[in-house]
């Protein structure tokens, strides 16, 4: 669904995103080390959450995430957790924008905000990579399922991060939150699916291992930046969703791509992949498992409904956000079209989990 002539780049600030550049560059003369003026601002086309800006100085640039302004559901856009978690990464030496500063003075923007290093390299916005020539391709991969293994293998209690989510019972609070958050808000409207979904998944939850790591929550390839000419990543970007969590929801969130058809969030379903020399949904979970020491991921099919009932579900925010104008994206309107059969496919997840 996102393409990169839509999301690559910047773009003037959207109205209802502005602020005073003066008074953030005042902040920054103050909080970021080695800050010189004067400084530019763009907004980038990309990120329909929390608005995120480019900062251009003469010597260098910087990247600025804030919340939305406006009416927000609560506990949303908490970028206080995303400069945590990114800050707490990058000590782990896990492939993280450098943070710079976090601002919770909303007298300077208007909104908490924080900034981060500037990452130079690319950005992939469809998952069949169609810009890596076919025999690169294997590498791509590999290099992500190799980040999504090693996040999972963080201890959140080394990396300072222990109090960053509660602990067990993963599956049973997301479902119950998401479940929440789609039927409170009543401006998106109600969905069959969804009302179904809602239903079934408390009621097939896989027995809880209680096994909890710090999880990104919207690890796709659009959410990382990859070296220029290498398959290697470099930064590992938005982690407004990220928590600890069971890394079995994680990863295969990440996995949708195999089950998403292509015009639906970039996904891999319906095309020849042995054409395309792209991994196997089968050889791809195999990786990852050989890398965690993981004999096989059993109730893959739940957590696919899961994943993508959760996902349906943000989507729905979205589409109560452009109800109450205040989503950042200019594309969030289109985002907002797939809400429908990603529901459908979610509960087709559900069906052939119980062999239907």
């Amino acid at each position: 669904m996102d393409s990169s002539a839509q999301n690559s780049g910047t773009a003037e600030v959207r109205d209802a995103h502005r602020f005073d550049v003066d008074r953030l560059a005042r902040w920054m003369s103050r909080e970021i080390e080695g800050f010189r003026g004067p400084l530019e601002v763009k907004q980038f086309k990309g990120g329909q959450s929390n608005p995120t800006y480019k900062l251009t100085t003469p010597a260098r640039s910087y990247v600025l995430r804030r919340k939305p302004p406006g009416k927000l559901l609560p506990g949303a856009h908490a970028v206080d957790r995303e400069y945590r978690v990114i800050e707490a990464l990058g000590r782990q030496g896990f492939p993280v924008a450098k943070a710079l500063g976090l601002c919770l003075d909303e007298e300077v923007i208007g909104t908490h905000f924080y900034v981060m290093e500037m990452v130079e390299g690319r950005i992939f916005w469809e998952a069949s990579l169609p810009q890596v020539p076919g025999d690169a391709r294997p590498a791509y991969f590999d290099a992500m399922n190799g980040a999504i293994a090693r996040l999972h293998q963080v201890d959140p209690q080394e990396a300072g991060l222990a109090d960053f989510g509660k602990p067990g019972n993963y599956f049973e609070r997301q479902i119950g939150r998401w479940s929440k958050q789609y039927l409170g808000d009543g401006e998106a409207g109600r969905l069959p699916a969804m009302d179904r979904l809602v239903e079934w998944l408390p009621r097939n939850v896989p027995a809880d291992d209680g096994e909890a790591r710090v999880i990104h929550g919207d690890f796709r390839c659009d959410n990382m930046i990859f070296h220029a000419t290498e398959p290697r990543i470099l930064a590992v970007l938005d982690w407004e969703l990220s928590t600890l969590g069971h890394p079995l929801a994680d990863f295969s969130y990440h996995l949708m791509m195999y089950r998403m058809p292509a015009d639906l969030f970039t996904g891999l379903a319906g095309l020849n992949l042995p054409a395309l020399n792209i991994p196997s949904e089968t050889e791809y979970v195999t990786a990852y498992c050989r890398r965690t020491g993981r004999a096989g991921i059993p109730d893959l099919d739940f957590y696919m409904a899961f994943n993508m009932f959760r996902l349906a579900a943000i989507l729905h925010g979205i589409k109560g956000r452009l109800a109450r104008g205040t989503a950042a994206s200019a594309h969030a309107d289109k985002m907002v079209q797939g809400l429908d059969p990603l529901a459908e496919l979610a509960w087709e997840q559900a069906r052939r989990a119980e062999g239907g």
